[in-house]
């Protein structure tokens, strides 16, 4: 069997932006309105800082608006509500995100649930994931929705019927992707730690996601072949071949092993990763229009 086709996140994430681009001139041409999203982050912890920054960065690329807000780590959780608060009675704001983690003496799900759900661009808000799970019009989270629009691009828009397992039940990304592979007609599975013969389901799965944060844990026998195999994970492991004291990232699959067998599938980096930023932008919008009553693109 030849080796899998390799899903481009990359170059999908741009063509998704420039599309972005051209949607926010549009707005702009037409109603005289500028999306704008809000991010706020607490703390200063390294990788949060890059992803903030490369949030800022892209949003003004594609011709929205960018309000960043830092707050240091001793923040009150009062302090931040607040800050919230006024994000939601904010006009020129449509999507307001938090970077998390938050620090342990905030309560991350009553900052969230805090958020004015039609500005909830992550979709984390408890209302969008009811929204989610009973069909209704919701903000969707963004790694999940990336996952399925990568789905689509190696499998074509039709999914019905199509077997989908799912590892991992985070609220985050597997409880979500699992909800959207549902509402494309799939039949769904969400495996986890303690689901028995774990290999035995992902060998059922047309469409196999992997979200379970352990390095190369699917191995390239779990894989039905010529399956769709889209990695989530982002793992650092030790890389001695590069070096004493070096990594590298590596996802939940095992690239090598699972490309021989699987018809495409998601590298790490370069697979999921860079949807994220991508469909926030793109929320971004569809927030935008919803709020301001425009038709959205």
């Amino acid at each position: 069997m030849s080796e899998a086709k390799r899903i481009d996140g990359k170059a999908f994430a741009e063509n998704l932006r420039k599309q972005v681009a051209v949607n926010v001139k549009k707005i702009k041409t037409e109603h005289s309105i500028t999306p704008g999203l809000a991010v706020i982050l607490v703390g200063d912890d390294p990788a949060s800082q890059v992803y903030v920054r490369n949030k800022g960065v892209q949003t003004k690329e594609c011709g929205m608006n960018s309000f960043e807000f830092k707050m240091p780590d001793t923040v009150s959780e009062d302090e931040l509500l607040a800050k919230v608060e006024a994000l939601n009675a904010d006009a020129l704001v449509h999507g307001i995100l938090v970077q998390l983690p938050l620090p342990d003496h905030i309560d991350e799900a009553r900052v969230i649930n805090a958020i004015n759900p039609d500005k909830d661009v992550d979709g984390f808000h408890v209302i969008n994931s009811g929204r989610l799970a009973t069909g209704q019009k919701s903000m969707v989270p963004c790694t999940p929705a990336g996952c399925v629009m990568l789905v689509k691009n190696a499998l074509g828009d039709d999914l019905s019927g199509l077997r989908a397992v799912v590892v991992g039940r985070s609220n985050i990304v597997g409880k979500p992707v699992a909800q959207l592979l549902l509402n494309e007609h799939c039949t769904v599975t969400i495996a986890h730690s303690r689901t028995k013969d774990l290999a035995e389901e992902c060998r059922r799965a047309d469409i196999l996601v992997a979200a379970v944060g352990r390095p190369q844990m699917i191995l390239g026998d779990w894989v039905k072949p010529g399956a769709c195999v889209i990695d989530v994970g982002i793992n650092r492991i030790a890389a001695p071949e590069r070096g004493e004291g070096k990594m590298r990232l590596v996802g939940d699959v095992d690239y090598d092993s699972a490309a021989q067998v699987a018809g495409s599938i998601t590298p790490v980096p370069g697979g999921v990763g860079p949807m994220t930023i991508a469909v926030l932008l793109a929320a971004t919008v569809t927030a935008c229009c919803r709020i301001e009553g425009i038709p959205e693109p």
